[in-house]
């Protein structure tokens, strides 16, 4: 709502919630359903033209939907600002903002069509326009959130999907059992001594948190300066009373495999 017809009697403020709470669902389901068929049909139309075209690959990406559906965007909204323009007397960046406040469902209220010089009784077509504009810039608008969401949601499945694949090709390999353990080392002393700390950042990354930077520190002092290091009553060792969780583990973690004594906890100064 612009916010510059409101009701303001009581009745009408209730007839309001009510009416509103029953009609944005059904208007969020209808703009839904035109915005996945207007994909189905655009993505029809792009692979007829591929193969008319005599293109090797006429199968339609999802990055091809999407640049599509942007691009309707654009121009939807150039088209809508041009003609409120014209008839608003509106610059044309005051009317593309119009009409993006309008179709994002923001409506601020600063600029409203058909308030000038009784539009609404006095030119029809202008009125016509105006209904069919919005609706219309609905649809385009959800359909491309649609491609939008659609693409997130293919990501993650594909993310997933890999991770899966890798883990079934180290259980083939007969690596689960070197990756199990350290999957499930959920914590571990800042004193634990990486040998080839280099090697192992190139080889994993992201495997080292950035508290064991500190804690590597500690550990190089405490080969030049013995005690250094303290140790807790039950002889566990420490670097500043800090602990690391190791929450999760990056692709490559078979490679610690290469390595076997990286995982060796360091003996006591």
């Amino acid at each position: 709502g612009y916010g510059h017809a409101a009701p303001s009697t009581d009745g009408g403020k209730v007839f309001c919630m009510v009416y509103a709470l029953l009609g944005i669902p059904l208007t969020l389901v209808m703009f839904q359903s035109l915005g996945e068929r207007i994909n189905t049909f655009v993505k029809y139309l792009l692979h007829r033209i591929k193969k008319c075209l005599g293109m090797r690959r006429a199968e339609v990406s999802m990055a091809n939907m999407v640049t599509i559906g942007f691009f309707s965007c654009i121009s939807t909204l150039c088209i809508g600002a041009a003609a409120f323009s014209y008839y608003e007397h509106w610059s044309f960046f005051h009317a593309y903002y119009y009409c993006f406040i309008t179709l994002t469902t923001i409506g601020f209220g600063d600029y409203v069509a058909l308030q000038k010089d009784e539009a609404l009784q006095n030119k029809p077509q202008y009125v016509a326009f105006s209904f069919v504009y919005i609706l219309t810039g609905l649809t385009v608008i959800g359909a491309f959130l649609n491609l939008v969401v659609l693409r997130f949601m293919t990501m993650n499945a594909e993310d997933e999907k890999r991770d899966a694949e890798h883990r079934a090709l180290l259980t083939r390999n007969g690596q689960a059992g070197t990756v199990h353990p350290v999957l499930h080392f959920q914590s571990m002393c800042s004193c634990l001594w990486y040998k080839s700390r280099e090697k192992l950042q190139y080889s994993i990354p992201m495997i080292i948190p950035r508290d064991l930077s500190t804690s590597d520190t500690c550990v190089e002092q405490s080969h030049s300066s013995p005690g250094r290091c303290p140790e807790t009553p039950s002889n566990r060792c420490f670097c500043n009373a800090r602990r690391s969780a190791i929450s999760s583990v990056s692709t490559g973690l078979h490679s610690l495999t290469a390595f076997p004594g990286l995982m060796k906890r360091r003996s006591s100064v």
